[in-house]
């Protein structure tokens, strides 16, 4: 049976890449996508969302445009990460299909409730959109399968602040109304999202194949990659989000722990901070799951041979025979 996907998402590059991994894979059935702030803005992120759907052929799919401002913090943008569009060097056409008028808060309100217990919430950007729909209706708390997030440093440093990833950090009251929700949580911190990294022969390995699909993640991915060797002396680039939308179908890429996480919010340098009680100092029961390691190689791997049927599958599509 397949497993139902609601994805909140700020597209950005390795947004996209998720995105894209959600739609060659036959384990799961993205329903719709919500877009919040964060790698660029909603506004921006909801178009790049459409832009990438159309290039797979998955137009089908509804977006809807969230949030684009944090719930106390102010605004803050990534265009050194992900480029000033969110798309690295990539340039697609601008989508044919409008987002639906439903915010992306309401949209997943809507959807959780129509049928509890059914839908896997996927969130691979700030928190700013399920924050406000907890807060609006409580029920979806219960009424949800499972929540999937990309988010948080644990043991790992900061990507954003010497102590704080940039999901959490960006929106971190969002992030703390989510993680003590009570929904069924697994998160995916930097700590095993940067061992994760897609090299250049990893996509000369994808170019192989003549596709837009193809030409799209290397035009994308080259912006990443000089980001990740300016900044971070990461040959390659890391690539957080699809990991976690893998978990969805792939759990056993990572080995897990069961820890109380909580997020600073005390201001300072250690704002947007996430922390685990590993030793259980708090004496407060576990609110999630937290993957600790990865399988990283076996991950890309995975990664790359879908990206590789999804193009070869949407080269057949595009062709004036169909065959």
């Amino acid at each position: 049976m397949l497993k139902r996907i609601l994805l909140d998402t700020d597209p950005g590059i390795d947004d996209s890449l998720a995105i894209l991994l959600a739609l060659a894979s036959h384990e799961i059935s993205l329903e719709g996508i919500s877009v919040v702030h964060g790698n660029c803005s909603a506004a921006q992120g909801t178009v790049n969302a459409l832009s990438v759907l159309e290039l797979a052929g998955a137009s089908h799919i509804p977006v809807y445009k969230g949030c684009d401002l944090p719930l106390v913090q102010p605004s803050l943008l990534a265009p050194e990460t992900h480029g000033d569009t969110g798309l690295g060097y990539a340039k697609l056409p601008a989508p044919l299909s409008p987002p639906k008028v439903q915010k992306g808060s309401d949209f997943l309100i809507e959807q959780l409730m129509s049928a509890p217990g059914e839908f896997t919430l996927v969130c691979i950007g700030p928190l700013t959109n399920v924050a406000l729909a907890i807060r609006q209706e409580p029920r979806i708390v219960e009424a949800v399968r499972e929540v999937f997030i990309m988010g948080g440093a644990i043991r790992h440093e900061g990507n954003t602040t010497p102590l704080a990833e940039f999901n959490t950090f960006v929106d971190p009251h969002a992030a703390h109304i989510v993680y003590h929700s009570g929904m069924p949580i697994t998160l995916t911190p930097l700590d095993v999202t940067y061992d994760c990294v897609l090299l250049k022969e990893d996509v000369e390995r994808l170019l192989k194949i003549d596709s837009p699909i193809t030409t799209f993640i290397a035009d994308a991915t080259r912006f990443y990659m000089e980001f990740h060797d300016e900044y971070q002396s990461i040959e390659g680039c890391v690539i957080n989000d699809p990991l976690t939308m893998a978990l969805t179908f792939a759990p056993d890429l990572c080995s897990y722990q069961e820890v109380y996480v909580d997020v600073d919010l005390s201001g300072g340098v250690s704002m947007g901070n996430t922390f685990a009680d590993f030793y259980r100092m708090t004496k407060k029961p576990a609110n999630m799951k937290v993957a600790l390691s990865v399988k990283a190689r076996d991950f890309i791997e995975l990664f790359l041979q879908r990206m590789e049927k999804l193009a070869r599958e949407s080269n057949v599509l595009s062709s004036p025979q169909g065959t």
